[in-house]
């Protein structure tokens, strides 16, 4: 037991340190202030940007729907003119052929009232 005596000798009592207050943060109006306004600031800037990005889109959307009623125009147009050139084609085809018929056959055109019809079902 001697020991433990000894032991108990050789350890040293802790030494509590009164602890020092920590002085109160005194914020001055001016401070609180400007980093309201900072923040105000940012906030301003951050909403100005989104504007900015929503008119772009806005903006973009137009232009994509005014160039998707040029493009269903357009191939409007190009059915149109193609029914045009199959007309035309087609009158002039049927010219040609009455032209070549008359100079190479000797063929001519006549009228269909003075044709008679023979009924071969009877």
């Amino acid at each position: 037991m001697a020991s433990l005596s000894h032991a108990q000798a050789a350890v040293a009592e802790p030494v509590v340190r009164p602890r020092r207050r920590a002085k109160p943060v005194v914020r001055t109006r001016r401070k609180t202030q400007a980093r309201a306004r900072g923040g105000i600031l940012w906030i301003a800037i951050s909403g100005i940007l989104l504007a900015g990005v929503v008119f772009v889109n806005v903006a973009v959307l137009r232009l994509n729907i005014g160039l998707d009623n040029a493009n269903s125009e357009r191939t409007k147009l190009r059915a149109e003119n193609a029914a045009l050139e199959s007309q035309l084609s087609a009158q002039l085809r049927s010219g040609r052929i009455q032209a070549r018929a008359v100079t190479q056959f000797g063929l001519e055109y006549q009228d269909p009232a003075q044709y008679g019809y023979v009924n071969l079902a009877k």
